[in-house]
C-alpha cells in the first residue's frame, strides 16, 4: 500500500482506525494523508464542514489563504 502498510493488514488496520478501536500514530496519519492529499488535521476534524475546509485551505494558493486568514482575523476581533 502507498501509506507504507503491509497489504495484508492494511484494511482490517484501517477498518479498525475507522471504528476507533485503535489510534493511527502520527507517521502513519502523515502517510495516509499523502497518499489521500489531505493534511493531519483533517483526520481530527469532528463534522464534514470542518473537514472540507481544512481540505480547501490545504490546496488553496498562498494569496487566497492570506486573505481568508485576514478575514478571519477581522471577525475573531469583532470586524466586519
Amino acid at each position: 500500500m502507498q501509506a507504507g502498510m503491509d497489504p495484508s493488514v492494511a484494511s482490517p488496520r484501517v477498518n479498525q482506525y475507522e471504528r476507533g478501536k485503535h489510534t493511527p500514530d502520527t507517521g502513519t496519519l502523515l502517510r495516509l494523508g499523502q497518499v489521500l492529499g489531505v493534511p493531519v488535521p483533517y483526520f481530527f476534524a469532528d463534522d464534514e464542514d470542518l473537514a472540507t475546509l481544512i481540505v480547501a485551505f490545504h490546496r488553496m494558493p498562498a494569496a487566497p489563504r492570506r486573505g481568508l486568514l485576514a478575514l478571519a482575523s477581522r471577525s475573531k476581533q469583532g470586524q466586519p
